[in-house]
């Protein structure tokens, strides 16, 4: 930037120096040219001087000294051995020492932690072991319990068992007894109350045939019909069936054993009837 402007005042410098030199050459060859045709004056020939004096004594701008600036040489480079390359092993060796110790530490870390699973282990094998053993024993115990029970419980079984087989056989004997003296009563009353119907029915309106018929009948205590009489069976000629019908209605009450606990086979008869013959 210094150089451009020190060529710019020079050339400004020179151009004024060419300048003023050509004003001179021509104020001569006028001077020159005024002389050979006109006379001189005395007064613009001192004009003129002045005038040329002015202009040569008048100094010329002096350009400034131009400064050649040498730039510098470079240094020469010196190769200097990085960093890296210089400490990469002390480094690298320093990493792999503590990576050797992290993995003997997580070995040993592994190994502890091995035994102890292992103590653990064994030692609820030891547990799961002594819980079977007692398991063993409780069931034991139990079976021993439970064969004692069912023994115990075959013979009171067995014992009762005789005692209800005498017991029945000696019931059996009584209700059998009892038995067979009801079933002559019932019996017995039964043909009283065939009897009294037979005694109330109108024998010619059942014909010379022998007419069979059946009738079902309930009985309340007091020996009064529970409901009409229903017919069975049909004789075939329902004028003899609807005076077998109204003979047992006009029959109330009928007789009834005085023994209320025979009542039941008296509650619902199913009688049958044959007029002609007696029965």
């Amino acid at each position: 930037m210094r150089h451009k402007r020190e060529n710019t005042d020079s050339f400004k410098a020179g151009m004024l120096s060419i300048g003023v030199h050509a004003v001179l050459l021509i104020a001569l060859l006028i001077s020159f040219n005024w002389k050979t045709t006109h006379p001189i004056n005395i007064a613009e020939v001192e004009l003129w001087d002045s005038l040329l004096n002015t202009a040569v004594q008048k100094p010329l701008p002096t350009p400034e000294p131009v400064v050649v600036k040498e730039e510098p040489k470079p240094l020469p480079k010196v190769e200097e051995k990085p960093k890296e390359e210089v400490k990469q092993e002390p480094k690298v060796d320093i990493a792999l020492e503590k990576k050797k110790k992290a993995l003997e530490l997580k070995k040993e870390d592994d190994k502890v932690k091995a035994e102890q699973a292992l103590a653990q282990k064994k030692k609820l094998l030891a547990l799961q072991e002594e819980t079977r053993q007692d398991d063993l024993r409780d069931k034991e115990k139990l079976l021993k319990e439970s064969k004692a029970k069912a023994q115990k419980d075959a013979l009171q079984a067995l014992q009762q068992s005789i005692s209800a087989d005498e017991k029945t056989s000696s019931n059996q004997q009584a209700i059998g007894a009892k038995s067979a003296a009801n079933a002559g009563v019932i019996g017995e009353f039964q043909n009283k109350i065939r009897t009294k119907i037979r005694g109330n029915v109108n024998k010619s309106l059942c014909g010379d045939g022998n007419p069979e018929l059946k009738f079902d009948i309930g009985l309340l205590p007091t020996g009064q019909l529970s409901g009409s009489p229903k017919l069975i069976k049909s004789s075939g000629n329902s004028a003899c069936d609807e005076a077998v019908e109204r003979a047992i209605m006009a029959s109330e009450p009928l007789p009834l054993p005085s023994d209320s606990s025979l009542f039941s086979q008296f509650r619902n008869l199913k009688l049958t009837f044959r007029p002609n013959d007696g029965s």
